[in-house]
């Protein structure tokens, strides 16, 4: 059974109805769809290996690649890249290897190919030439070792990274609206996802999460959309851009229409559908950026920036539960080890609740992309069907 939703642009630009798809479970994808391969991006897996000195055919993809990320400044136009493998890719190379927590080599290994070809977040991991992947902020740890003894100052580091500026929703703002696109109509299957997505950071933190029907006044909007839709990071089709989202206060939540989107699969039947996208896992993550969070170091943190292909995450770690609570503080039920009962969301009078989500020059989008990893493929927003 496959269900279909149908949605018009939000932004500025007024665009053809689109078509999103939804599946109960990955087992329900039609066999034509579960597999989808890009053999536009088979050169990726020739470049194992690669090194500094050496000249191979489409390396500047690479180039590219790491451009995106801001491995690579923006000062070095697409252009002028060329196959050798020279000291910029070699920096942009050891720059990636130290965030990943990698073996600094400067070349293509293995290890570090599959961290490429890994579905992730499309905001880069370096901004004007800083990584933003280290930033972890240290605390201190206070142990007594008898009354009245030394107490010695352990140090450890949170993984957790936040937006510039540490953009956050404002204190008299803690019951926080979110709304679908009216022309996206959803069916409530697809909305408990959302539902139970946000439920996962208002369990942890001093938020609450209320849908409503009002588009025009929420605090949060959400929407599926296709290609170029108005904002400037245009969709690219099944597989590659799976969503992006800004931070607060603009609250514009976007997933590309063309996904298989699966609604309540179990991970078992993941593993062997590689274009089946969970959209829990990826409404978690977004969310997180709605919020003001960046990306963790943390491999196992939901704000890591990359995500293995057949795979559901949606836990929050305690990275991420240490990272919303900075900003919010904690939910008065939670204990630390485990959250309280699930929040529930109901729908309420719109009144003058909300405020009309926007794009401005402080908010920083996030975007996440899925890179083929099983296969050894890479996608990119750059390929259109």
């Amino acid at each position: 059974m496959r269900f279909c939703v149908y949605g018009f642009l939000s932004l500025l630009l007024i665009v053809s109805p689109v078509s999103a798809w939804f599946f109960p479970n990955s087992t329900t994808i039609p066999p034509s769809l579960r597999n989808t391969t890009r053999v536009f991006w088979d050169a990726f897996s020739n470049f194992t290996g690669c090194h500094h000195g050496q000249n191979v055919d489409g390396l500047s993809r690479i180039k590219k690649y790491f451009q995106r990320f801001g491995y690579i400044p923006e000062t070095y136009t697409t252009n002028n890249f060329t196959d050798d493998f020279d000291d910029i890719l070699k920096s942009a190379v050891e720059l990636y290897q130290k965030n990943f927590r990698l073996n600094v080599t400067g070349e293509l290994d293995a290890l570090t190919i599959k961290h490429i070809v890994a579905p992730r977040c499309g905001n880069p991991d370096v901004v004007n030439g800083t990584s933003v992947m280290h930033n972890g902020r240290r605390k201190t740890f206070e142990v007594s070792f008898s009354p009245g003894g030394k107490v010695p100052r352990l140090h450890a580091f949170k993984h957790y990274t936040l937006f510039p500026g540490e953009p956050r929703w404002p204190r008299d703002r803690r019951d926080l609206t979110y709304a679908f696109d009216p022309r996206n109509p959803l069916t409530d299957e697809v909305k408990s996802v959302f539902a139970r997505a946000f439920g996962r950071w208002s369990d942890v933190t001093a938020l609450k999460f209320t849908n409503l029907e009002s588009f025009t006044t929420s605090d949060i909007t959400i929407g599926f959309y296709t290609g170029d839709h108005g904002d400037g990071e245009p969709f690219d089709g099944v597989l590659g851009t799976l969503a992006h989202a800004f931070s607060p206060p603009s609250g514009k939540f976007h997933l590309d229409a063309d996904e298989n989107w699966v609604v309540s699969g179990d991970l078992e039947s993941f593993l062997s559908v590689t274009a089946a996208v969970d959209l829990e896992s990826v409404a978690v993550h977004e969310i997180g950026h709605l919020l003001g969070l960046g990306h963790s170091s943390v491999e196992e943190s939901i704000m890591y920036p990359t995500i293995t292909t057949g795979k559901r995450k949606v836990d929050l770690t305690d990275d991420d539960v240490e990272g919303i609570q900075y900003l919010y503080g904690a939910n008065p039920s939670f204990n630390g080890t485990s959250p309280p009962a699930a929040t529930t969301t109901r729908e309420r009078d719109t009144g003058s609740f909300g405020a009309a989500g926007r794009i401005d020059g402080s908010s920083r989008l996030m975007v996440f992309s899925l890179l083929l990893s099983t296969v050894g493929f890479f996608f990119c927003g750059s390929y259109r069907r």
